[in-house]
C-alpha cells in the first residue's frame, strides 16, 4: 500500500523559511514525478511545483517562483520543498502527490497517490 507522508509544516512568521518533507513507502517513486500542491481555505487546490524521476527541469507555479525549491532524494523516496521569503498568501494545507508517470504537470489529475497534507500558517 502506498503511503505518503507530509511534515515540516508549522506557523512561521511573513519572511521565514520551512522545508516540507514527503516521504513515500509501498512503493518506489525513483522514476516517478512527484510534486506538491496547496489547499488555502475557501480556495481550490494549487499547483505549487513538480519534479520528474531525474530531479531536473522541475516546474514552479509563478506565485512561488524563486522563493519555492523542489528537490529529492530517491535513495529515501523522498522529495523535500523550501519554502523561503513566506508570506501570508502561502498559507495553506500542502499535499504531496506521486505519479506513475515521469511528469511534473500541473494538473492534479496527473497524480495518483495523494498525501493527508500538512498545514503551513504564515502570519504577517
Amino acid at each position: 500500500q502506498v503511503q505518503l507522508l507530509e511534515s515540516g509544516g508549522g506557523l512561521v512568521q511573513a519572511g521565514g523559511s520551512l522545508r516540507l518533507t514527503c516521504a513515500a513507502s509501498g512503493r518506489a517513486f525513483s522514476r516517478n514525478g512527484m510534486g506538491w500542491f496547496r489547499q488555502a481555505p475557501g480556495k481550490g487546490r494549487e499547483f505549487v511545483a513538480g519534479i520528474n524521476g531525474a530531479g531536473v527541469s522541475p516546474n514552479y507555479a509563478d506565485s512561488i517562483k524563486g522563493r519555492f525549491t523542489i528537490s529529492r532524494e530517491n535513495a529515501e523516496n523522498t522529495i523535500y520543498l523550501h519554502m523561503n521569503a513566506l508570506k501570508s498568501e502561502d498559507t495553506a494545507i500542502y499535499y504531496c502527490a506521486a505519479s506513475r508517470y515521469f511528469t511534473t504537470s500541473p494538473n492534479g489529475n496527473s497524480y495518483d497517490y495523494w498525501g493527508q497534507g500538512t498545514q503551513v500558517t504564515v502570519s504577517s
